[in-house]
């Protein structure tokens, strides 16, 4: 299903469609509050753009420094070309501990590798430990945000699917009540789980060492109770030193939620006496990525998820008319070089207003990048009826005579035909609009008869 389809479905409730964009625009809202209580908030994010860019001109690099001072630290490093090889270097940790039950808390790495049903397809048990991550594995769902992965949910819905999956009380909607279901739901779990993973925020190549962010305190419960640590990382989540950290941290939280910094900054370093700590070192697509001059800044991304608070077009389409695991402004750069013919109607899937360039704290030219990527699948799979009406259109504007001949035609003919001709559903422009009042003659007309 194409994105304007999807959006299409996720627009037939207007009352939901109404919510998620309000909801959305509150969080965006928060973090133009929250910045403007930093000073320097431009600088900093003048500083993460630079640190980035740093990073991509001398990615092999820094990625080996991370490497060997991972190893030197007990850190078992692995490196995945793609997400097959990824899911098979977990399943065989996995095996080889003769685990059966996972705890996971949020990795956008795994959801782009689908990690969950490759390992339940194997027999393992995998148990979202984030609760909005949660919520969506008891619905069989991805999630719709890569923050907040349950926003496309009221809480009337969450009441009704705690009831039938935690038994907690029918028709009880408070959050506090069903957060502490949900607590007491995961902590058996987390007692039990010998295998945590985790993704990866930061890994610092100085110091070999990598950062885990989250709000819930998740990532650290099922780590410290477990006897094996894996960590599932993108190859492009390095930065040089350990002081640059300031940098992204301060710039994270309040881009994401509007809050001053997420709740637990957890630095995993060296494995504890009798653990295991594997980092997954995952390129899929990313060096391809890379390579492309004009898309390579896309790799910037610190998964913020501003874009998408932002983005006129996501907060009424819902993330999952995007059909990929990264939805929103930053998923429509980065998911055609992935699969350019699966996701050709990403790009067109916003108006190019530059609100998510705006607030994107890396600096990424996200609204400059969905226009090139225009440009890209055009030539590629460009459509045979778009291409002719352009040329048509062309020979109409390039002559006067011509362009005054189709100017009155097309009066009398909006004025005469039938709305069922007009708004024809080959008309994709009129299923949410209707055309003006239509003139008696055009400006240059009036303008003749009216000049002095």
């Amino acid at each position: 299903m194409s994105h304007p389809q999807a959006a299409t479905e996720f627009l037939k409730d207007q009352a939901k469609a109404k919510w998620h964009d309000e909801t959305l625009w509150f969080v965006r809202d928060k973090r133009d509050r929250i910045s403007k209580t930093i000073p320097e908030w431009e600088e900093l994010r003048n500083l993460a753009s630079q640190i980035k860019e740093n990073v991509l001109s001398q990615l092999d690099v820094y990625l080996e420094e991370f490497e060997q001072n991972a190893q030197k630290n007990g850190i078992q490093v692995h490196w995945a070309k793609d997400a097959e090889e990824h899911n098979e270097i977990v399943l065989s940790i996995l095996q080889k501990q003769k685990c059966r039950a996972i705890v996971k808390s949020k990795s956008i790495l795994t959801e782009e590798c689908h990690l969950n049903p490759y390992l339940e397809k194997n027999g393992i048990e995998v148990v979202d430990t984030d609760l909005g991550e949660r919520i969506v594995q008891f619905l069989n769902q991805p999630p719709s945000h890569i923050v907040l992965p349950a926003i496309h949910l009221k809480k009337g819905e969450i009441s009704e699917l705690f009831h039938e999956k935690l038994h907690t009380q029918k028709g009880n909607e408070d959050p506090t009540y069903l957060t502490h279901a949900a607590r007491l739901h995961l902590r058996e779990k987390f007692l039990k789980a010998k295998v945590a993973i985790t993704g990866v925020n930061f890994a610092v190549a100085e110091t070999g060492e990598f950062v885990v962010c989250t709000n819930e305190g998740n990532a650290d419960m099922g780590v410290h109770l477990a006897d094996v640590h894996i960590a599932c990382m993108g190859i492009e989540k390095i930065i040089p030193r350990r002081k640059d950290l300031g940098v992204f941290l301060r710039l994270l939280a309040r881009s994401a939620t509007g809050q001053p910094v997420t709740n637990y900054n957890s630095h995993f370093r060296s494995p504890s006496p009798g653990k295991e700590i594997h980092l997954i070192l995952v390129d899929n697509g990313r060096t391809a990525q890379l390579a492309r001059e004009k898309f390579r800044n896309s790799l910037k991304c610190i998964r913020c998820g501003a874009c998408m608070n932002t983005c006129p077009i996501y907060r009424r389409s819902g993330g999952y008319s995007y059909g990929s695991t990264v939805p929103g402004p930053i998923g429509s750069i980065l998911s055609p070089g992935l699969d350019m013919k699966k996701h050709s109607t990403l790009p067109f899937a916003s108006t190019l207003c530059g609100s998510c360039s705006d607030v994107c704290p890396v600096k990424i030219n996200i609204h400059e990048q969905l226009y090139e990527w225009r440009q890209e699948i055009t030539k590629t799979h460009g459509e045979l009826g778009k291409g002719l009406s352009m040329k048509l259109a062309n020979g109409i504007f390039k002559s006067p005579l011509a362009y005054k001949i189709s100017g009155n035609l097309m009066r009398a003919a909006l004025k005469t035909l039938p709305k069922s001709l007009i708004y024809h559903p080959i008309n994709s422009w009129g299923k949410g609009r209707n055309l003006p009042e239509t003139p008696n003659e055009s400006f240059k007309d009036w303008y003749q008869r009216n000049r002095k």
